[in-house]
């Protein structure tokens, strides 16, 4: 099996992409909390195996310049997890569909994450850029997220944005496009800059917001 990564990708090695689910329930949302406490529970051993995994890829990367495919991706595979339960929960709301429990990719699921491999990685950067040098984003995307949590609710724009779709759901049956486009491409900056920090990509996250469900490049082709 041969992997051909088309040259626009190197532009954008984060590839997000979502889609709306309709017709969507106008009060499932209130429960999803609940529905979604299996996904949490396993997300949290997850995460820590993520942390693990990531440190022992930073000295991969500092005495080889590569961060070992099958460490990438099973990080990969806990960001796409982790993103599809954001987006059916109170990150998005964009579907009623329940999340599977897999690491996998998923394409038919209406969240999708891609992150191209790299077959290099600097030893320099990998000794500054997830804490230096992304500084900037972490206070952008701290905006985004919040920092007080009170049960599913953190405090941040993505929650308050994905409460005022909710609310506009229960009274319209429809989810704004316009609102939908907004909490995909702020989900998207948090997520270009979380491959960054875990060392996955050294392409800089852009400060750009680029809403819509789908990005402009195809993510990697495989024959």
């Amino acid at each position: 099996m041969t992997v051909t990564i088309p040259a626009a990708f190197h532009d954008r090695p984060v590839q997000v992409n979502a889609r709306i689910d309709s017709p969507l329930s106008r009060w499932l949302w209130l429960v999803k909390w609940l529905l979604a406490i299996p996904h949490y529970l396993v997300l949290f051993f997850l995460w820590i195996a993520f942390t693990v995994v990531t440190v022992i890829a930073f000295f991969a990367i500092l005495f080889t310049e590569r961060y070992p495919r099958a460490l990438f991706d099973f990080n990969l595979g806990v960001l796409r997890w982790s993103w599809r339960v954001s987006y059916y929960s109170y990150d998005a709301l964009g579907t009623d569909r329940y999340p599977p429990f897999s690491l996998g990719e998923e394409p038919d699921y209406p969240a999708r994450l891609d992150i191209a491999y790299p077959e290099r990685l600097s030893r320099g950067l990998v000794l500054v850029k997830w804490w230096l040098l992304a500084i900037p984003h972490y206070m952008v995307i701290g905006f985004f997220l919040g920092g007080a949590h009170l049960g599913w609710w953190s405090g941040g724009l993505i929650a308050l944005l994905t409460v005022i779709a909710a609310v506009i759901l229960v009274f319209t049956e429809k989810y704004p496009k316009d609102l939908f486009d907004l909490i995909i491409g702020l989900n998207r900056w948090v997520l270009r800059v979380t491959a960054y920090a875990t060392l996955m990509t050294d392409k800089y996250p852009p400060f750009r917001l680029d809403q819509g469900g789908s990005e402009t490049t195809a993510p990697e082709e495989r024959t």
